[in-house]
């Protein structure tokens, strides 16, 4: 599988252009599945496992990698399907998500394909809440389906989203009359983002993807809505269906309305391609997900220097 990793160079190129690439596979039938080439490591041969007692019941165990050690997540299982069996013959996709990197064990790979984010759909309304994909795509009259990482992990890792005391004892009331707007794909993301800020007492706006955002943003503008006298910030993942982060960002630079809005891209994409591209689209800050206190935090000081400059 190392001709999967090739060319990471290139790969990288294609954010900000609202487009991504795909490693597309399987767990234990034909449904394809997929997920983006840019948070993957490596894709490998699974090797032996070590069970971890009282360990989460998706985790299959731990690999020992390059001297590291990494917890080995079931990804059919974390779905709601049956375990992948005879893990000897199968696969290891190894990713960071979240500021951790963790070993998601797969069936098969099959291929990586190079997409537009406009062709990435959001679920089939019909899919529920309970649902574990985040998007969709349609590739060779075959749907693929995108699966919500972000969810599984929050599971397995028990993601907590409370702001420590000292954070809450340092907001004032004319931070919690302001607006902002959380643009996320992911359900679970979106609520911790919400969830978080609420604390403050923040009034939070969400929208699924760039393009809901965009049109919620350009709504307001034409109508004058007064909630852009209070919008201090619009925080937004960078990965999401039919248009990303950083065209969103790059969208709201070229509209003369809302040109001036603070934007905060917050993503579980990690490394320092991130900050490069922050300042190529014109965005205002980039932080890695998901540190209740390190958002809270971040939104906490520039809320107030809105505050004060609006003043």
């Amino acid at each position: 599988m190392a001709s999967v990793m090739d060319s990471v160079n290139q790969r990288t190129q294609l954010a900000g252009h609202n487009r991504l690439e795909l490693l597309m596979f399987r767990l234990n039938g034909r449904q394809r599945f997929g997920i983006n080439v840019f948070k993957i490591q490596e894709v490998v041969q699974c090797p032996p496992l070590n069970h971890i007692p009282q360990s989460h019941p998706h985790v299959r165990g731990v690999a020992t990698m390059r001297g590291k050690t990494i917890p080995v997540i079931d990804l059919s299982l974390a779905i709601g399907k049956t375990p992948i069996e005879g893990i000897a013959d199968k696969f290891l996709i190894v990713a960071e998500y979240n500021r951790s990197v963790q070993g998601f064990l797969v069936g098969s790979v099959d291929r990586i394909v190079n997409l537009n984010w406009e062709d990435i759909l959001p679920p089939p309304k019909g899919s529920g809440r309970n649902s574990y994909l985040t998007a969709v795509t349609q590739l060779e009259k075959e749907l693929i389906e995108i699966i919500d990482v972000e969810k599984v992990l929050a599971e397995v890792t028990n993601t907590k989203t409370d702001v420590s005391e000292d954070l809450l004892a340092s907001v004032d009331d004319l931070i919690k009359e302001q607006h902002v707007l959380v643009v996320d794909d992911s359900s679970v993301a979106r609520n911790q983002i919400k969830r978080t800020l609420e604390q403050l007492g923040l009034n939070i706006v969400v929208a699924n993807n760039g393009r809901d955002a965009l049109n919620i943003l350009k709504g307001w503008a034409a109508n004058e809505d007064p909630i852009l006298e209070t919008l201090a910030m619009v925080i937004s993942d960078v990965e999401m269906p039919e248009m990303d982060g950083y065209t969103l960002t790059t969208e709201i630079r070229k509209n003369t309305r809302l040109a001036g809005l603070y934007i905060m891209l917050h993503s579980s994409l990690s490394g320092t391609f991130n900050q490069t591209m922050v300042k190529s689209v014109g965005a205002d800050r980039f932080i890695p997900k998901f540190k209740p206190d390190e958002l809270a935090g971040e939104v906490i000081e520039h809320v107030r220097e809105f505050v004060s400059g609006r003043g």
